[in-house]
């Protein structure tokens, strides 16, 4: 878990955590899904097709909370679906109710979709938050836009997670522009968000929505320091 600091002392600066494996490839602690070794060719079959590669990788953390930007289309669903079959990833996608009906249901329970009412008590951020202390290896994925159409800001949600449950921000971009999806780092937050936003923003600067005009980045700050994330559970 996060280190706890005293109300008088001041926020430490967010850092990153180094990848401790090249994707597709996994670290030790990583959450598996255990797909079938024919759905995990088929993720890597459907990237080849479409031009796409991974780039960077997942640090050796096995609680973090990963967010995917931008999100500007559907298609990002797809890509970011077939990247998690081939590499076999383990991720829990807490979405609105309202999203899992008929096929598209049974596809995203398949891969890891966890129905939320937003209304209830708690909503999706004590879900998640729930399942980040539950003691096992878990990585929650969520995109921070909220939806595919252009937005002012992110929403706060994956932050608030992240900080609660004391886990790292594992920062998953789907740059169309260089037909890249991978991890670009993954954050220990200082639990400032404006800060912890900028950090996110120098990971994401130059990244390329499917289509551009739609895409919210937060804008580029102070880089994050590296750091050894020792005081991450």
């Amino acid at each position: 878990m996060l280190a706890s600091a005293s109300p008088d002392a001041p926020a430490e600066a967010p850092r990153l955590l180094s990848a401790d494996a090249v994707l597709p490839a996994l670290p030790p602690s990583a959450p598996r899904q255990g797909h079938p070794r024919w759905l995990r060719a088929l993720g890597r079959w459907t990237l080849r097709a479409l031009g796409w590669r991974f780039v960077g990788g997942f640090a050796d953390r096995p609680r973090q909370v990963l967010i995917g930007a931008p999100h500007t289309s559907n298609w990002d669903g797809i890509v970011g679906l077939a990247a998690a079959a081939a590499c076999d990833v383990g991720i829990h996608v807490f979405a609105k109710r309202q999203l899992f009906w008929g096929p598209i249901g049974w596809g995203l329970r398949a891969f890891g979709g966890v129905p939320v009412e937003r209304s209830a008590p708690g909503g999706l951020v004590g879900r998640a938050v729930a399942a980040l202390t539950a003691g096992g290896p878990e990585f929650v994925a969520i995109t921070p836009e909220g939806t595919r159409s252009a937005v002012a800001h992110w929403k706060t949600g994956f932050h608030r997670m992240a900080v609660e449950a004391g886990v790292p921000i594992c920062v998953v971009a789907l740059d169309w522009g260089r037909k890249e999806i991978g991890v670009k780092g993954t954050l220990v937050p200082s639990g400032d968000f404006d800060a912890d936003l900028a950090a996110i923003g120098a990971l994401l600067a130059g990244v390329e929505g499917r289509h551009p005009e739609r895409a919210t980045l937060p804008p580029a700050g102070t880089a994050a320091s590296a750091g050894s994330g020792s005081a991450v559970r």
